[in-house]
């Protein structure tokens, strides 16, 4: 009995500190966010693209972000979606920065069976994400960036890293925010959480409004 209880507190004590730890460079990743003064320093940034409108999103957002500033970038993507592989090459973009995951939902999939290939999706992302160690993640909404944005959670809670979550949800989303966004959003995963609509701003305060980004 008492060697249970010590094991208790042995285990409450550990969750506490990760817990600890995790608000903590999470509130000093958003105020670094918001200012970040002196000589920027080139980021390790990871992408996830997404089929459709995705892809054409993100890239469109990646113009506009100067490239020596975001370098080296890694993108993942799901192993079916040949649209966004095709578009990678189109860039020139290096097999090396490219790594593909299983697709946590598939279209027409039931919400019950997405569980387990999310799981599956997660697997294949924590290791790769945990060698390319980012500080910068983007994500827009595919089902895809799911997975991946909780193989960064995990990261953050081994390594002395802290890398930046930031949604963009999809302009396409004029009423309400897309399933991966509605996650994101309640289990406040996201650093920076954009929307690119008034109306959603108002819905959801915690988000960001700054007009048409993509």
């Amino acid at each position: 009995m008492f060697l249970d209880l010590w094991q208790l507190f042995a285990v409450c004590l550990c969750i506490s500190l990760y817990l600890t730890r995790f608000f903590y460079l999470k509130f000093k990743a958003r105020q670094n966010a918001a200012s970040d003064g002196g000589v920027p320093t080139p980021k390790r940034t990871l992408i996830v693209l997404g089929s459709g409108g995705h892809t054409t999103e993100m890239l469109r957002l990646l113009d506009c972000m100067p490239k020596h500033l975001y370098y080296p970038r890694y993108y993942f993507l799901a192993n079916t979606d040949l649209m966004s592989l095709k578009k990678l090459k189109d860039r020139s973009v290096e097999v090396n920065q490219v790594y593909l995951i299983p697709r946590s939902r598939e279209v027409g999939q039931s919400y019950a069976t997405s569980v387990f290939s999310t799981i599956k999706a997660c697997l294949y992302s924590i290791p790769v994400a945990l060698w390319i160690n980012p500080d910068l993640l983007m994500v827009n909404g595919p089902g895809t960036c799911l997975p991946v944005c909780i193989a960064a959670v995990l990261a953050n809670l081994v390594t002395l890293n802290r890398v930046t979550i930031v949604f963009v949800e999809s302009l396409c989303r004029t009423q309400t925010l897309s399933l991966t966004g509605k996650i994101l959003y309640r289990l406040n995963i996201a650093d920076l959480f954009f929307v690119q609509w008034e109306k959603l701003k108002v819905l959801y305060s915690s988000s960001i409004y700054l007009g048409r980004v993509v």
